[in-house]
């Protein structure tokens, strides 16, 4: 359906609460040539689930997952922001798909941005692959490969020949459109899933109805952002949507999560066609649980289609309420350092290889999960006792996407848009690589604590990492201008006169009241 159609249908006046307006050429913007394109990544029936420490399989299919992407030309310069529905979006697997990219459509590696939805109910990447623990004793490869989620390698290179594929389509399928970006608010959607406690500790999810909660440890960011594009006929062809929450709420069978709900929502207003690229926020701490909800928890797939009906209904509103027009520049920038992991004390291990010997049933399924990442951390150490860390901001216009590789809490996210000079600022975590939980240095402080906190092959970086992340990501946004905001034509001037141009009153409504 056409933007203008849609107004001009009383439902779309009433969902927008606004009149309709004209798109007009912002003095300082170009006409962007745009392009997006998708490619399906649905797994197989059988193949492992990620999310978990430990084996899962997928038995059924729910919906699709999909790898969507996005290219933004200015002339000048090219970007792509693509988003996969998985867990995270691996280095190894961002690296072969820029290589691919860069080849056959000559976009630069660090103009591309891949991040990962966080789908809990995707396909077999995300966590690590067969090969990284071939430096360990037996036993150590054991718990890696036998007792942990490892990826495929089929299906990873099936995802990354559908990465270079839907970019070089949109790529290719650029045309002049006009280009808008707005914000919405997604309350009581998502919520912090940490707790202080009476014990002076953080937990997560401690519970509903847990009587020691004292209050949520974090906020959260409800913000919807939305960047849209339009043809020459006014037809939405493509957006991007950024949101905080977990992809956790998972329903039966392999799926996008509640990404799939929000993109129904979208196309059902505003085309079938319409192809949504999801990019994550800063949601490590955040998810769809409500735990001081004193009401029983949905099912998965009923909590999925409330937060993507819900997310996706406000990015409905931003689309149809933004001005779209020529905007500008696209740019790219990064930055590359290297980041330490923590170590575990000597006893620690010496513990965790006691207790990974035994079985999960005689020491407890929890004890025994974290001593195996334990004892495989300790082997990982061995081998990389640092990791070098990517930061990446991406600018459309008025709009910056401001990625890191993580489960980074959403209080660096609120940072990022404290401190930028962009009126829109997108948080995306999972982008371009796949770091664990980055929480804050209170959450690892005395009274922190809670799942986000425990050291495991997955989540290991020291307490500063998120700060210089952040701070990193501060930088490159400074260091970019932000470009002019598409905005409706003014009003004519009023004026009574009826023989002249102008702003006139309604002649139907300057009447004074009769009673008979």
């Amino acid at each position: 359906m056409q933007r203008r159609d849609f107004f001009r249908s009383g439902f779309g006046l009433l969902l927008a609460g606004l009149s309709t307006h004209s798109r007009v050429v912002a003095a300082d913007g170009v006409k962007l040539k745009v392009g997006f394109a998708e490619r399906d990544i649905t797994p197989e029936v059988g193949m492992e689930k990620p999310g978990g420490y430990g084996k899962s399989y997928i038995q059924s299919i729910h919906d699709p997952c999909k790898v969507r992407a996005s290219v933004f030309d200015d002339g000048s310069s090219k970007v792509a922001i693509v988003g996969i529905d998985a867990l995270t979006a691996p280095e190894y697997l961002v690296s072969a798909a820029r290589d691919g990219i860069a080849k056959r459509c000559g976009i630069e590696r660090y103009s591309v941005m891949i991040a990962g939805s966080h789908s809990h109910s995707s396909g077999p990447i995300g966590m690590f692959r067969h090969g990284d623990y071939d430096h360990a004793s037996e036993f150590v490869q054991k718990l890696a490969y036998e007792h942990s989620t490892v990826d495929d390698a089929v299906y990873a290179d099936k995802v990354v020949a559908a990465i270079v594929d839907a970019v070089c389509a949109a790529h290719d399928g650029r045309e002049a459109m006009d280009v808008g970006v707005g914000k919405m608010l997604a309350e009581d959607v998502a919520y912090n899933r940490r707790f202080r406690m009476k014990n002076g500790l953080t937990y997560t999810h401690p519970g509903q109805g847990n009587p020691d909660i004292v209050a949520p440890a974090g906020p959260t960011d409800p913000e919807v952002g939305v960047v849209g594009a339009w043809d020459a006929e006014g037809n939405l062809k493509g957006a991007i949507v950024n949101f905080a929450c977990h992809g956790t709420a998972s329903g039966p069978g392999s799926s996008a999560n509640w990404i799939y709900y929000m993109e129904q929502a979208i196309r059902g207003v505003l085309g079938k066609d319409v192809v949504v690229v999801f990019t994550p926020g800063f949601s490590g701490n955040v998810t769809q649980v409500d735990n001081l909800s004193p009401y029983a928890r949905e099912s998965g797939d009923d909590q999925s289609r409330f937060v993507g009906g819900n997310v996706g209904a406000e990015a409905v509103r931003a689309l149809l309420s933004m001005h779209a027009g020529p905007t500008g520049p696209v740019a790219a920038k990064h930055a590359i350092f290297e980041i330490a992991r923590r170590k575990p004390s000597p006893e620690k291990v010496r513990r965790a290889y006691e207790l990974a010997k035994k079985s999960p049933e005689e020491v407890g399924s929890t004890d025994w999960t974290f001593a195996k990442e334990t004892v495989m951390l300790d082997a990982l150490l061995k081998k990389a006792p640092k990791v070098n860390c990517e930061v990446q901001t991406i600018q459309i216009g008025p709009a910056v996407f401001a990625g890191a590789g993580g489960e980074i809490f959403v209080e660096f996210g609120l940072r990022l848009k404290q401190e930028s000079a962009f009126p829109f600022v997108f948080p995306v975590s999972f982008a371009n690589m796949s770091l664990g939980y980055v929480p804050t240095e209170r959450a690892l402080g005395s009274n922190g604590g809670g799942y986000e906190t425990r050291l495991s092959s997955y989540t290991n970086l020291v307490p500063d990492a998120g700060t210089r992340m952040t701070d990193h990501l501060v930088a490159l946004m400074a260091s970019m201008k932000p470009g002019p905001i598409p905005e409706p034509g003014p009003a004519l001037p009023f004026n009574p006169d009826p023989n002249s141009s102008g702003s006139k009153p309604w002649s139907y409504g300057n009447q004074p009241p009769e009673v008979q």
